[in-house]
């Protein structure tokens, strides 16, 4: 009855354990990838019941068949609207697999960054607010509402998914549980991705919540100007002491003029008495986000609250590029 229903792959008790055999046959001998990252890489597959799956091949992890399964029941009892759910895992010959939901529409970076071509599909402003508000939730779940806090240490629009309808899904939370010690030795000061890492990782200060919170900030930024913060368009970027933050701070704080910061491809539909309360409130968030000391960083809960429009946002300061104030 479990598995005419499909109940066999919840995780009442805890995630189901598949067999390697069972992932090799659902993903075509793991030949249909869908993804690469950091922590491995993800197939499509198609289990027997017909249910779609995305099988993530994990490197570098740690613990044997006992720890691992703990770990994964940990992320597997996380549940939130704007997570991708964790239904199962494999644990055998050398292999640490998880089995994730699919979600259909991709990640976040093929809407914002223009594809080879030029072209990448339209998010309209309700949309784009929308998304950054539930991974802003989704965060917060994390670090204040589960029973195990969950620092993700890797905030970027590859790691958010788009469901149906643009539900966003924050994928790989709580991977960093799964790596092996000195693998975090070694990654310690190089944790993250380029552009989205926060200042205490390069100056070996301790990682708080906080690190996760500049990393959505510079995200939110992204959401807004649809461009990667560290690949403007124009010549000024050029310059070493360009700081994406300091630039749309200027722009909006000190110019007045947010449509200059405005993603080309739906400023078109930007109506100011419709739109700018909101992308105001998106800016403003952004840059108490991107604050270089963390104490001067809002909690995720707030980050949330502040984009809901529940409490004031009073002006933010300037954010500055922290290696060149020292």
């Amino acid at each position: 009855m479990a598995q005419t229903l499909g109940l066999e792959l919840l995780p009442a008790g805890g995630p189901r354990r598949f067999t390697y055999a069972e992932l090799k046959l659902a993903t075509g001998d793991f030949s249909k990838a869908i993804g690469r990252g950091g922590f491995g890489d993800v197939y499509r597959g198609e289990l027997p019941d017909k249910r779609v799956v995305a099988v993530k091949c994990l490197k570098n992890v740690a613990g044997g068949d006992a720890e691992f399964w703990a770990e994964v029941t940990i992320i597997a009892r996380m549940h939130h609207l704007n997570l991708v759910r964790l239904w199962g895992f494999c644990a055998e010959k050398g292999q640490r697999i998880l089995v994730y939901e699919y979600v259909p529409n991709g990640s976040l970076d093929r809407y914002l960054f223009p594809a080879v071509d030029g072209k990448k599909p339209m998010l309209d402003w309700g949309v784009r607010y929308r998304i950054a508000l539930g991974v802003a939730r989704s965060i917060a779940y994390l670090h204040e509402e589960c029973l195990e806090w969950v620092l993700h240490c890797d905030i970027k629009p590859e790691n958010i998914l788009l469901g149906e309808d643009f539900c966003p899904k924050i994928s790989d939370f709580g991977l960093a549980k799964l790596r092996k010690k000195e693998d975090m030795v070694s990654m310690s000061r190089i944790r993250g991705t380029r552009g989205y890492m926060a200042p205490e990782w390069i100056k070996s200060d301790p990682i708080t919540p906080k690190a996760d919170v500049y990393s959505f900030g510079m995200v939110l930024l992204e959401i807004v100007t649809g461009s990667r913060n560290f690949e403007m368009q124009g010549s000024l970027m050029d310059s070493e002491d360009w700081y994406f933050p300091r630039w749309a701070f200027e722009k909006v704080f000190k110019e007045s003029k947010v449509e200059d910061i405005l993603d080309r491809q739906v400023k078109h539909c930007y109506d100011k008495k419709v739109h700018f309360e909101m992308v105001d409130r998106m800016v403003k968030t952004a840059m108490w986000c991107l604050q270089d000391k963390p104490e001067m960083r809002p909690s995720m809960g707030k980050v949330a609250k502040m984009l809901e429009g529940t409490v004031e946002i009073i002006e933010p300061t300037k954010p500055t590029i922290f290696f060149l104030q020292e």
